[in-house]
């Protein structure tokens, strides 16, 4: 308490304040921020790369990694991807909804959070529009997959320790209703382990346990879908 003077000389007891503790004041939020703040900058810095190979053209592409076992980071929606800033990440839940955020996060949410619900190991899923990828896409949809095999390269892929195997990377219809793809989507996962999937005149999903694991299976796909559009010009021109 504080004594306090008054004119006449009588000394009336004021209240002592506590000075405002700001602390407390901050807004709470159910996920690390400063985790988020590191993921940020390691999604930032390999999209920059990406989009310098032009693989996210026209602000497509999307890109997240898991946060907790509720939420991924992932970028916000219409954003051009070789000018990302920490404000451009943003969270959401498993559910695929924002958390803590007006933003709006990509259309295709849903395909990433499927992945992070049903596989506590994926840690990271990358989404681009490289030329190779989107024609690709549309060469190979009727197959329904591009059958890649004896290639070297194929060791890249977490589990394979030979090129003498064969891997087909599934090649599904594009939809705009994103609950149709992520149904396709779960019914291929069921048939086994997989690394990655094309979608028709779109681009390539790929994923991995860490941002390292994904972007290596994203650049072994890219080159593998080269080596087999090659081979199908090289040989239309004989």
């Amino acid at each position: 308490m504080l004594l306090r003077s008054t004119s006449d000389g009588a000394k009336s007891i004021a209240t002592k304040v506590a000075p405002t503790d700001y602390t407390g004041a901050m807004e709470q939020t159910p996920y690390d921020r400063d985790r988020l703040r590191e993921l940020a900058g390691e999604i930032i810095a390999n999209v920059r790369e990406l989009s310098q190979l032009g693989w996210t053209p026209a602000t497509s592409s999307n890109f997240s990694e898991r946060l907790d076992d509720r939420h991924a980071a992932i970028t916000v929606s219409g954003r051009d991807k070789g000018r990302l800033t920490e404000a451009d990440i943003m969270v959401v839940d498993f559910d695929g909804n924002a958390v803590g955020s007006d933003h709006r996060p990509s259309a295709e949410t849903l395909l990433h959070t499927q992945l992070y619900r049903r596989f506590a190991d994926v840690g990271c899923i990358l989404h681009t529009h490289s030329r190779n990828q989107t024609v690709a896409s549309r060469l190979f949809a009727g197959a329904g997959h591009v059958r890649l095999e004896g290639y070297e390269l194929l060791k890249a892929f977490r589990g394979n320790e030979t090129h003498e195997t064969a891997l087909d990377l599934p090649v599904l219809p594009n939809s705009q209703h994103m609950p149709t793809l992520a149904a396709q989507v779960e019914a291929l996962l069921d048939r086994g382990p997989m690394w990655g999937y094309l979608i028709d005149g779109h681009g390539l999903y790929a994923w991995g346990r860490d941002m390292g694991e994904a972007r290596r299976h994203l650049e072994a796909f890219e080159f593998l879908l080269g080596c087999e559009l090659d081979v199908r010009r090289l040989s239309a021109a004989r």
